[in-house]
């Protein structure tokens, strides 16, 4: 390079640091301006997060006198509140009848998707599409900006173990490496490049930290967990969302090490400010604060000062910040630097979107007709939804059906719009969703199909009524159990193939909807049992939010694809992936059970001193008597129409050194009849190490599509902090020594290689 192009690039750095340093004083000076003027009733009421009711809200407080409270300069943001027009006319509250005409964040919880659903967060996840979830971030933020909407309550990155736990339906399983991925894919899709464009939006991170670990998988419940184990297997996920640049964090509802996470110091201050860098605004969970009373650590003043004490910035909901500050700042309680310090965060984030610039850049009216529920959005969501789904079982090459085929389709979730959007969709209308039965007539158009429910959902009247808080999920029809079986048997009897729409309802999982039973209902599994006996090819397509306990299933002549709840565009994809419009490519992204009893189970398990070999029972190992240690299903599972073959795994250096990538090469070949995609996924054990390590960790994964009877030569690259962990003493290091390294179609994966690390 000439001496004049490196003077001009030198002179274009210098210039755009130079510009960056501008602007970023410029924030910094609009900031502490308004914070000279600010008096302390009002800093406080900028901690202050409400909603005013009419949508969905996470718990059973609804906030009072919302408008007085903006007026009188208690209110920081609102959520709860959508269109340009009530966006509009908030934020006009806020800047013509407030003193100081501060604007409001106004967030939401969008999940999967804004009025486009997408699948629930764990099925996208088994798409392991990277550039699919980026996508559909920045499609949902389109959405909701669209509406009003500029600071949302996700990516909810809690790694889940336990399938008991309802709220698995919202995240990305049980890996911290993919997890990770997915973390920083949805961050940079929801924030974009620049937070003051009218499509981004303000991305969360929650929740912080370990709510995924909650015991017996009870929603809300305690945590105890080693640090050790905690660093390695667990906070990865909610670094790389720091990482990513995400705008704020949301703290969890369990504690951690004695302390409730909304008032926990080490978790808020040492561990996500100090250690991680973060230097955005840090929410409660709904009315988290307040719960902490409860929790036994003092009243709401007592509570509500520890919090902010421990680094909170806003109190959703609960008003326990702006009810009890001002005294405790007069008690010497807490000081007004910490709630100044928590002030000039919220502030911050509201100039990086703009809002001191145009308080109504979110409330374009004329946005919501062009961007919310395109055609393109849908057609969006219905490629996630078949890229989701996971092919458990292949019996017989039913699948592909033919297009000319009759077909029996039944099952109680096989005609029902109120279950396909999944749980956690607020902003979604099921009645816009396309049922399994108008998804076949749409693909198939020439094949002769028939619907008969042939169960309820469920038989029990009080499990129906505990599901239908946010409407009917779970209708139990009037007809008897019986009459419903024997229509469906009938039909069945007169068909080609039978193909059985079973599963949970949309709110079985989620959040509150944690269950110890993983079994689909005795209705539905009565069902399945006779209509296998009627002797026809038979298909189970399985809906759920929720890895379940199948074996009964598996066992049956029948093949079985996971759909899970898979959005607006269900049926649609649906159809598509069982007529052989997409071949299916979905891997699982946590473990499925045997039963409950073998949970927690997960791939990267470590080790005990007396393993057994195989599934061989034996006397003084580890193992049950009554069951054999693997799942059902492993971590990374899923089948295709077409079959992969590996070979030539190869290590490009058997020795490497500190801080050196490590090359792998491995053919991969569809030996198969169909074309197809396949997820190439990389796990790596480290043999001998200071601390026992997993008997094998994902380290690398990449998607490939082969035509029938192509080979394929796939890279994948261990970085070096790939071969790092946290030791004993929380150092993050490399140890020297053996590797093996395994390269396969899930985590069970036999093709191995080694090297060593000096």
């Amino acid at each position: 390079m000439n001496t004049l192009k490196i003077k001009l690039l030198s002179f274009i750095l210098l210039f755009g640091l130079g510009l960056f340093s501008v602007k970023a004083q410029e924030k910094i000076d609009q900031v502490e301006a308004l914070l000279s003027k600010m008096t302390l009733e009002e800093k406080i009421g900028q901690l202050n997060l409400l909603t005013p009711g009419g949508g969905i809200a996470t718990g059973s407080v609804v906030s009072k006198n919302v408008e007085a409270k903006i007026k009188a300069g208690q209110v920081g943001g609102l959520f709860g509140v959508a269109g340009p027009e009530k966006v509009r006319q908030a934020q006009k509250i806020a800047i013509e009848n407030s003193r100081l005409k501060i604007p409001l964040l106004i967030g939401s919880d969008i999940i999967h998707g804004y009025k486009t659903t997408f699948p629930i967060p764990l099925g996208t996840a088994a798409s392991w599409d990277l550039e699919l979830i980026k996508k559909m971030a920045e499609t949902a933020a389109k959405e909701a900006t669209a509406d009003g909407i500029n600071w949302n309550f996700s990516p909810m990155v809690d790694i889940a173990r336990d399938p008991r736990w309802g709220r698995i339906a919202e995240g990305a399983g049980e890996d911290p490496f993919l997890g990770s991925a997915i973390a920083t894919a949805m961050i940079k899709g929801y924030q974009g490049t620049d937070l003051k464009k009218p499509n981004t939006m303000m991305a969360t991170v929650k929740h912080l930290v370990l709510y995924g670990a909650a015991e017996g998988g009870r929603d809300y419940n305690s945590v105890d967990m080693g640090k050790v184990k905690m660093y390695n297997q667990y906070l990865p996920v909610y670094k790389a969302a720091v990482d990513a640049g995400v705008g704020s964090a949301m703290t969890s509802f369990n504690d951690i090490d004695g302390v409730p996470a909304s008032g926990n110091k080490w978790m808020i201050t040492d561990l996500l400010r100090k250690q991680w860098g973060f230097e955005g605004m840090v929410v409660s969970d709904y009315t988290s604060v307040n719960e902490m009373v409860a929790h036994g650590l003092g009243d709401l003043q007592t509570v509500s000062a520890l919090a902010l004490n421990a680094g909170l910035d806003m109190d959703m909901v609960g008003e326990g910040f702006l009810t009890t500050l001002k005294k405790s700042v007069e008690e010497g309680k807490v000081s007004e630097e910490s709630i100044t310090q928590a002030c000039r965060r919220i502030l911050t984030a509201k100039y990086n979107l703009g809002l001191f610039d145009d308080p109504y850049l979110y409330a374009d009216e004329s946005r919501p007709e062009k961007d919310i529920l395109s055609q393109e959005n849908r057609k969006l969501a219905r490629e996630a939804a078949r890229q989701s789904f996971v092919l458990l079982k292949k019996h017989e090459n039913v699948l592909p059906l033919q297009k000319s085929a009759k077909i029996a389709l039944v099952g109680p979730l096989a005609n029902n719009k109120n279950n396909m959007l999944g749980t956690w969709a607020p902003t979604g209308d099921p009645q816009l969703s396309v049922p399994v039965f108008e998804g076949f007539k749409n693909v198939a158009p020439k094949a002769k199909i028939n619907y008969a429910k042939g169960a309820n959902i469920t038989n029990d009247p009080d499990l129906a009524k505990r599901a239908n808080v946010f409407g009917t999920r779970v209708e139990i029809d009037e007809r008897s159990p019986e009459t419903l079986l024997n229509e469906a048997l009938k039909l069945a009897a007169n068909s080609d193939v039978i193909v059985a729409v079973v599963g949970e309802a949309s709110e079985f999982s989620g959040e509150a909807a944690s269950r110890t039973n993983l079994s689909l209902p005795e209705s539905q599994k009565r069902m399945l049992t006779e209509l296998s006996k009627i002797g026809k090819p038979m298909v189970i397509v399985l809906m759920s939010g929720r890895p379940l306990t199948i074996e009964d299933e598996f066992a049956l002549p029948a093949s079985i694809l996971q759909v899970w709840h898979a959005g607006i565009e269900a049926g649609n994809a649906i159809a598509d992936v069982v007529f052989g419009d997409y071949n299916p490519s979905g891997k699982l992204t946590a473990t499925w059970p045997r039963n409950v009893g073998q949970v927690p189970v997960y791939h990267s398990m470590k080790n005990t001193g007396r393993p057994i070999e195989a599934d061989n029972f034996q006397k003084f190992k580890s193992n049950y008597l009554d069951v054999v240690n693997t799942p059902l299903f492993p971590f990374g599972y899923g089948l295709s129409y077409t079959e992969f073959g590996y070979k030539n795994l190869k290590v490009q250096h058997s020795e490497i050194a500190q801080n050196e990538a490590v090359e792998i090469s491995v053919e991969v070949t569809n030996t198969g009849d169909f074309d197809g995609a396949e997820i190439v996924q990389l796990y790596l054990r480290d043999v001998v190490r200071s601390i026992t390590p997993p008997m094998r960790e994902l380290k690398g994964f990449t998607k490939v599509f082969l035509k029938k009877g192509e080979t394929k030569t796939v890279k994948l690259t261990l970085q070096p902090n790939d071969l790092k962990f946290y030791n004993g003493a929380l150092e993050f290091v490399a140890e020297p020594g053996d590797f093996e390294i395994f390269v396969g179609t899930n985590s069970q994966a036999e093709l191995k290689a080694s090297f060593k690390l000096n």
